[in-house]
């Protein structure tokens, strides 16, 4: 007699489903970051039991979130933004709109349940870079991502190499989807810079450009966890690259300045900018993940606030201060170098043009190192000044009840 196992589709009906097939493991297997239906009975049962005042608290802080990564509600009533029409993306497909204007596209509209699973898959790599895959659609100059998944790679603080076990893995969710009438396409891919910015290095610039050329329309989607924890807003960028022969007017790139860009990674970053192009990104959410993520958001408020990112992330912020070292130790050198050299012929062929150019660099550069410092230093603040709030907030409520 064959093993089954209970398993629930999209449409929320429970069906059994035999555990030995080695495909199912893939619909058997629960979403990283989607509680199961125990952890969301518990949050409703334990939830009823609060204070109001707690309650209160809890909402306060899930609207913060919200506001915080711009999560807006789309027709509330019909939810249009999750209803996939194969006919337009038929028609889009055989117009090919983008081929013709290689900055077409100029918007990525990610939905809110996508948006926790990418963090929190970027999140758990640590230091590692992961890579997964954006289900989806597109709608006139806008991709919109309704769900995403994780891939089985091997990842490396530098980069991420996707194997035939990834391919495999995810023809077969794909196909497994398609068998539960999730009709969406592929539409981009994702992955981490754990610690420096947002933007395509030259291996990204590669993936990405291959990918438009036989798989179009596909972006590329990068979050940096480390800031994320960081500052409690998703860093994340999306991008598009162009045509191996076109050359945009302005160098288009995209994501953070070159100050907030380590100093390993300085001399990549910028290289390859004209390259590609950034996407304006929001998000959004339908009434089911409005109500999912009150339910996630009851079982882990909690723990948001009893944490410290000074704590949680103190290997990043260590990491900033090494590097700014690093930074401070190069800029007096190239200072030196450049005084050194300056001497008084010079300064009368050139009428002064050499030096005045040299000072502005000296300048900017100084400049730069001014705003890395004073940005480290506003967060560290800012995380000892929120200690110093929880402490006062809840370390006396019993004496205050008393």
């Amino acid at each position: 007699m064959q093993e089954t196992a209970c398993v629930i589709d999209n449409d929320h009906q429970p069906r059994q489903t035999p555990t030995g097939a080695g495909h199912l493991e893939l619909a058997r297997a629960p979403s990283s970051t989607t509680p199961s239906h125990i952890h969301l009975t518990t949050a409703i049962r334990t939830r009823r039991s609060l204070p109001a005042s707690a309650v209160r608290m809890e909402k306060s802080a899930l609207k913060a979130w919200e506001l915080d990564n711009n999560v807006k509600l789309v027709d509330p009533k019909r939810d249009a933004l999750y209803n996939y029409d194969a006919g337009l993306q038929k028609a889009a497909d055989a117009t090919k709109p983008w081929a013709r204007d290689p900055n077409y596209f100029k918007h990525v509209r990610i939905s809110a349940v996508a948006l926790i699973k990418m963090t929190m898959h970027a999140r758990s790599g640590g230091e590692l870079e992961i890579m997964g895959l954006m289900q989806g659609y597109v709608t006139d100059e806008t991709f919109v991502v309704t769900d995403a998944f994780r891939l089985p790679v091997e990842g490396t603080e530098t980069r991420v190499n996707a194997q035939s076990d990834a391919n495999e893995y995810m023809a077969q969710y794909l196909e497994l989807c398609r068998a539960q009438g999730r009709q969406e396409n592929v539409v981009g891919w994702y992955h981490s810079h754990p610690g420096y910015g947002c933007w395509l290095s030259g291996i990204d610039v590669d993936t990405e450009a291959m990918q438009q050329q036989f798989t179009d329309p596909f972006l590329a989607v990068v979050i940096d966890p480390h800031r994320t924890i960081n500052s409690g807003k998703v860093d994340i960028g999306a991008f598009r690259t162009y045509p191996q022969d076109y050359k945009p007017a302005s160098s288009g790139g995209g994501g953070d300045g070159a100050g907030a860009v380590p100093l390993a990674k300085a001399a990549e970053f910028g290289a390859h900018a004209n390259r590609y192009y950034s996407l304006e990104v929001s998000h959004f959410k339908s009434t089911l993940d409005t109500h999912l993520l009150e339910l996630m958001w009851h079982k882990y408020w909690v723990q948001t606030l009893s944490q410290s990112p000074l704590l949680t992330n103190r290997d990043f912020g260590s990491n900033q201060m090494l590097d700014l070292s690093f930074k401070i130790k190069e800029t007096t050198a190239a200072l030196t170098r450049s005084r050194g050299s300056q001497h008084t012929l010079l300064h009368a062929f050139t009428g002064g043009g050499a030096s005045t150019t040299s000072a502005k660099a000296a300048d900017k550069a100084l400049d730069k190192l001014t705003q890395d410092s004073s940005l480290i230093a506003a967060k560290e603040r800012a995380g000892l000044v929120a200690g110093e709030v929880k402490a006062n907030i809840f370390n006396d409520l019993v004496s205050r009840s008393s």
